[in-house]
């Protein structure tokens, strides 16, 4: 049975499982501008390796938020505007990157102080 954003998935007693999503999918930041923090979500087709990074308007990395394997399913990850060290960072645009095997995408984000 398919339904708008996932698929169900029907266990061997015919019960409904836990949902997947049908896509990989980078979804929006919430809220964003932001301050202090915002939550991003995702979603992953597939189980595997992903990474999921923030990045200022030169293309520096500021900060890893996952980097790991992770299971096929609807993720979301907080960001308090820190870098890599724990230091606070300063008001600007940001990008956040997810990246899986066979997939990328960059959005933006803005930490309003």
């Amino acid at each position: 049975m398919t339904k708008e954003g996932y698929i169900v998935v029907t266990g061997e007693t015919g019960g409904v499982d836990d949902p997947l999503p049908n896509v990989t999918f980078l979804g929006d930041a919430y809220p964003n501008p932001f301050n202090p923090s915002t939550t991003i979500k995702y979603s992953l087709k597939t189980a595997g390796v992903i990474s999921l990074d923030i990045y200022n308007i030169r293309g520096q990395k500021v900060k890893t938020l996952v980097d790991e394997f992770q299971n096929a399913g609807f993720h979301n990850v907080s960001w308090n505007g820190s870098d890599s060290s724990g230091k606070p960072i300063s008001s600007g645009v940001y990008f956040y990157q997810l990246r899986t095997e066979d997939y990328t995408a960059v959005k933006k984000l803005i930490l309003m102080k």
